[in-house]
């Protein structure tokens, strides 16, 4: 078993030793790009009056009546009156500014402190071959797929652990020889999980190639230790273009990983057994874990135990029900409504960026207080606070507002959130005789 262990070892050195060597070279090629760019894109030309005046053009009365330009370091601030509705004024005079202006700038549409929409014109990033070449191969495949075997294998020896095969080593005690077959038993548990994690991010892929954003290819992150990845995520490389394309970023991930979670974790839960609870129960303790400490966990047991299931038992979990819980877990962190997790995208698209700041910050106040009752939000509470910014980045058409079905689906995915962190009701406890 050790020499095992030397070999994952030295794979997961390999693979960070790879990742940041490739995140060395991107940062030198951004700086070398930065650099031949001060002289000629970067910073904001000063419009002389000639461009001043081909600039008010870009601004039709009857779409949006500009009244003042405001010259920032790296932006020209265009304020004025709406005159017809967001969607149609932003398409409308981000076609001028690229007739009269070409890729000089990028025209982002957003809302003021007072209420008022205003554009701002700021350097396209994009503009130089170089940089639109760099952003198309900055994707690393052979980086995601090393990520991906590496994730493989650390899944599939949880899955050993947790199936009982995999005995971890005792001090003293000479360890049995490596046998495949014992991480065999693991697999079943790395495919179900790997393909909630990864089919989730492969949303959020698809999504963004449909709407011409550029984003990396799925990366894992793979941990020696249960559950053996702590999930994988992509890089957006380009501004989103407006609001629904936010949403559907934000929505797209969360909707596909619940969507497959749901038949992993029901069809676990079937193979699972309802054990007599312990007199000192460890809430998340996979041999005895409670159900009641979630809403949407109890109903499911319930479904798939019926009147095993009793207030005298808890669950013994099979495998393939933990990566389902696993796999629930990482869902619902994700649809936490804050900054750039997918929660915040979507909320940021429902409500706008200040709305969504706002409740970003009461939802991390909702969390603190729910760690009082649910004591296993205590880690989420501290990754949210201490590592996930409350702000949001703005599309660049901020204004245009989303439709109903849109506003519809946004508000379901916050009952799933809640339905996965709230603990059971008494009501309901009662009724499922639980």
């Amino acid at each position: 078993m050790s020499s095992f262990w030397l070999i994952l070892i030295g794979v997961l050195v390999v693979c960070f030793i790879l990742q940041r060597t490739a995140a060395m070279m991107e940062r030198s090629t951004a700086e070398k790009q930065a650099r031949g760019e001060t002289t000629t894109a970067n910073p904001l030309r000063p419009i002389d009056r000639e461009e001043e005046t081909t600039l008010r053009n870009c601004f039709p009365w009857t779409v949006y009546y500009l009244q003042n330009l405001e010259y920032r370091p790296q932006a020209v601030i265009c304020r004025g009156q709406l005159r017809t509705n967001p969607e149609a004024a932003y398409q409308r005079i981000r076609e001028n500014v690229e007739a009269r202006f070409g890729d000089r700038f990028l025209v982002v549409f957003q809302e003021g402190l007072s209420g008022k929409p205003f554009f701002a014109l700021v350097p396209n990033p994009q503009r130089r071959r170089e940089i639109r070449r760099y952003l198309e191969t900055a994707t690393r495949p052979w980086l995601a797929l090393s990520l991906l075997v590496v994730s493989f294998i650390t899944c599939a020896i949880a899955g050993a652990r947790i199936s009982g095969t995999l005995v971890p080593a005792v001090k003293g005690v000479e360890p049995p020889p490596f046998d495949v077959g014992v991480l065999m038993t693991g697999v079943p548990y790395a495919v179900a999980l790997l393909a909630i994690l990864g089919l989730y991010e492969v949303a959020h892929y698809l999504v963004a190639r449909f709407y011409k954003v550029r984003a990396t290819l799925p990366y894992f992150v793979p941990v020696p230790f249960v559950p053996g990845t702590v999930g994988a995520f992509i890089q957006i490389r380009t501004p989103v273009p407006h609001r629904r394309a936010l949403f559907d970023l934000g929505i797209s991930g969360p909707l596909v990983g619940f969507l497959i979670t749901l038949p992993v974790l029901i069809w676990g839960l079937t193979q699972s057994d309802a054990v007599p609870a312990p007199t000192q129960t460890e809430r998340l303790n996979f041999n005895a874990i409670d159900p009641r400490i979630s809403l949407l966990l109890s109903l499911l047991s319930k479904l798939a135990l019926g009147n095993q299931l009793t207030t005298e038992t808890v669950l013994d979990l099979h495998p393939l029900a933990i990566a389902g819980c696993v796999g629930l877990a990482i869902v619902a962190l994700k649809l936490m409504p804050i900054g750039q997790l997918d929660g915040g995208h979507i909320v940021h698209a429902m409500f706008g960026q200040r709305a969504g700041i706002a409740i970003g910050q009461v939802a991390r106040l909702i969390i603190l207080a729910l760690c009082l009752i649910q004591p296993y939000l205590l880690i989420w509470a501290i990754v949210l606070i201490l590592f996930v910014p409350v702000g949001d980045e703005p599309a660049l058409n901020d204004v245009s507002e989303l439709d109903n079905w849109r506003d519809c689906l946004g508000l379901i995915s916050l009952a799933v959130l809640l339905a996965i962190i709230l603990p059971t009701p008494a009501p309901i406890l009662s009724l499922l005789s639980l």
